[in-house]
């Protein structure tokens, strides 16, 4: 049976993409609604054990943004959500229907699927509390090169803030996702870090869309460094010693062996909780290879695991995985995530 699923990995390439097909379509003009909204935005993407576990409770102390927008909303969540909680995330753009479950439907249509898919999971694992999440892509990688050629779009302060209130509103933290294209990481993380000051906002980077070696996002996979996942960390721990937050959660996409490089060089940091996210989409036997080879066999901190409400069928005899399937991998995903 192994030799199968190896001689499976194999096609991961042509039949285990993770959210490129959705993003290919985004910078054919998925996103044109946020372009004209805003016509300069291109200027601007259970754990395996750890040495090091994450603060285990911090003081929340009201936050000062220099935004009274973001500084009234008030949700608050203390201490490190892993492994306390399972993460539960919508995962997509309100500009697109195209790229995921969470700008599909209506807001209140998709909060209230949100909260059913939640019960199927509460009933699969009952000991674990669920934490729901929305993860917007806040940065988008796109087709074309933009003003100062970073093929990536940021999502205006309007759009950003608005899946926030949505957040704050229904009691769900709020993943922040860069596909940063050719645009330096640093930058594009820096335009997010008003919005990470709330302690219920996190970040979540995308490798497919770090094109390092030139190429135009959607044409090739991209990857991130051990380094470049370091300077995440590194930001996101500045951000709660200077705010006097709870730890924040970081999020790194991976469904290919080279998207992300030197992994045994990540360094773990108590204000930053890392999931590795097994992103690809096929049918179950195909993606239950991937978790094994590219997210247990290259432990980091946490693992989390993505479903996709339409691409896990596109394959003949293909399905979606049930929550009793996703459980029994090993180490069980602390992060569910649906597109």
């Amino acid at each position: 049976m192994r030799f199968l699923l190896a001689a499976s990995t194999i096609l991961a390439l042509s039949h285990l993409t993770g959210c490129s097909s959705e993003s290919k379509q985004a910078t054919s003009g998925q996103l044109t609604a946020e372009a004209s909204a805003k016509p300069t935005a291109s200027s601007d993407s259970s754990g395996t054990p750890a040495p090091k576990p994450a603060t285990a409770s911090r003081p929340t102390n009201a936050v000062s943004t220099g935004d009274s927008t973001l500084d009234s909303l008030t949700y608050a969540p203390t201490g490190a959500l892993l492994p306390n909680k399972r993460i539960f995330a919508y995962y997509g753009n309100p500009h697109s229907k195209k790229m995921g479950i969470l700008g599909k439907y209506p807001k209140e249509e998709m909060l209230r699927r949100l909260d059913e898919e939640i019960k199927n999971w509460q009933k699969a694992d009952p000991a674990t509390p669920i934490q729901p999440a929305l993860h917007l892509v806040a940065t988008s990688a796109q087709g074309a090169p933009g003003k100062d050629g970073g093929y990536r779009m940021r999502m205006s302060d309007k759009t950003i803030k608005k899946v926030l209130k949505w957040g704050n509103e229904h009691k769900a933290i709020v993943f922040l996702d860069i596909q940063r294209g050719h645009a330096p990481l640093g930058p594009e993380m820096a335009y997010m870090e008003k919005y990470l000051k709330l302690p219920f906002v996190h970040l979540g980077i995308d490798p497919e869309f770090s094109m390092v070696t030139g190429a135009k996002p959607g044409t090739k996979i991209g990857s991130y460094d051990a380094a470049d996942i370091n300077q995440a960390v590194q930001f996101l721990s500045r951000i709660v010693k200077e705010n006097n937050l709870p730890p924040k959660v970081l999020v790194v996409h991976r469904f290919t062996q080279g998207m992300v490089k030197n992994y045994k060089n990540i360094k773990l940091d108590p204000n930053v909780q890392i999931v590795m996210d097994m992103d690809g989409w096929g049918p179950p036997v195909l993606k239950k290879d991937s978790y094994h080879d590219y997210i247990q066999k290259e432990p980091v901190q946490y693992t989390g695991f993505k479903l996709f409400y339409e691409n896990d069928f596109r394959k003949p005899g293909s399905r979606i995985m049930t929550p009793a399937e996703v459980l029994a991998l090993t180490p069980k995903p602390m992060y569910i995530q649906y597109q």
